[in-house]
């Protein structure tokens, strides 16, 4: 299926709360300490460190000596008489906010503090990824992006989890084009990329869904290889996803070719799209025939289907007359077999990943199976 493509021309990257709930796109849950309940659709809870910090600002507040009032007046003073701001003191000032003006008076702190030590950040402590938890906490996106694209705080976020917290909350309030400001910012301040700020670039260049958006993802992509760096699955389906969107489907197949284990839930839908798209209809009845009764790899854990894309296959096959008789029948086993998901392919893209260390603990202590005396491995397998 992999399909031979012609490099497509470089573009310019130079351009203009305690609880948190699991969720699907598509859901209505929220979560309940956030006002506007901040549904996270991409990264995972060891990334946003929400719970953390929120502990923290409890044992900051604790621990103060005196009021906040008194802390803020402190701090003021010294702004006024330009004395010497030191970490602890903006670190501390960053836990207590708790207001719109609170965060003012922050900016005016970062300010005076990166002014006095932008020559001396390196192996400093980062005081991005707590500001912009801050800023996630009281719905500040925009105040947050205009720090980040500050000249005169470049430096000051010079990790990629402010980027990407940023860019997740922009994602989140469905401001897309703001946010493929905050990937061109971070890429123009060379901040280096990991997999969450590639898997985050592609589903907002995949939401934009514009011809700049994916010469955008697919010069994002190229960066990437010449660098070396390894593209997670999940930010190769949104660039699959977008390709096909954007009827690029031999760039979408090739992309496709790329994926290291495309047996999830997501690839598999995507495989579908990329063979509609492709006229490839016999292929196309053969995988999920193969589905149906059972017969693909034994390593895949379990196969669905969205609704969605299968009435697009029906739509597909609906003029050729044996085909659509055999889907008919395809159908009717997939649903017996409870391989029918309701969530539409966006919503497969746009999950919560689980968190893999949350894994690890169970891992260790059980390695072999109670029931069988197997190691657990194989107990894996076989279910």
């Amino acid at each position: 299926m992999a399909a031979a493509l012609q490099p497509v021309g470089r573009v310019s990257l130079r351009a203009p709360w305690i609880s948190v709930c699991l969720w699907v796109a598509g859901s209505s849950s929220t979560c309940c300490r956030c006002p506007v309940g901040a549904k996270r659709y991409l990264l995972t809870d060891n990334v946003m460190k929400l719970k953390e910090f929120q502990h923290k600002k409890v044992a900051v507040a604790h621990s103060l000596l005196g009021t906040k009032e008194t802390y803020f007046r402190h701090l003021e003073e010294k702004l006024t008489q330009n004395k010497l701001i030191e970490r602890q003191e903006l670190k501390t000032l960053l836990y207590l906010c708790q207001s719109q003006e609170d965060v003012e008076l922050a900016k005016s702190v970062i300010h005076r503090y990166h002014a006095e030590n932008r020559n001396f950040t390196l192996g400093q402590y980062k005081f991005g990824p707590i500001f912009m938890r801050l800023c996630y906490e009281m719905n500040l996106e925009e105040f947050a992006v205009e720090l980040i694209k500050d000249q005169r705080l470049q430096g000051f976020f010079s990790d990629s989890t402010s980027f990407n917290i940023l860019m997740d909350m922009l994602f989140i309030k469905g401001k897309y084009e703001t946010a493929l400001e905050v990937v061109l910012e971070m890429k123009n301040q060379d901040v280096k990329f990991n997999q969450d700020s590639y898997v985050l670039a592609f589903a907002i260049c995949y939401k934009l869904n514009s011809r700049e958006s994916f010469n955008i993802c697919t010069t994002l992509r190229e960066d990437a290889h010449i660098k070396g760096d390894i593209l997670s699955r999940r930010a190769s389906c949104f660039a699959v996803a977008l390709a096909l969107n954007q009827n690029e489907v031999a760039k979408a197949a090739s992309i496709f070719s790329q994926i290291m284990n495309p047996e999830s839930i997501t690839c598999t839908n995507l495989n579908i799209m990329i063979h509609i798209q492709s006229n490839m209809l016999e292929p196309l009845i053969e995988i999920l025939q193969d589905a149906a009764e059972g017969s693909l790899s034994r390593f895949v854990k379990r196969y669905e289907f969205s609704e969605e894309v299968l009435a697009k296959v029906r739509e597909k096959v609906k003029d050729v007359p044996t085909l659509e008789a055999k889907f008919d029948e395809i159908y009717e086993k997939l649903h017996v077999h409870g391989w029918v998901t309701s969530y539409t392919l966006d919503a497969l893209l746009c999950h919560i990943p689980r968190d893999s260390k949350s894994q690890t603990p169970l891992l260790n202590m059980r390695r072999v199976n109670q029931q069988t005396l197997q190691p657990l491995s194989h107990s894996l397998l076989a279910e």
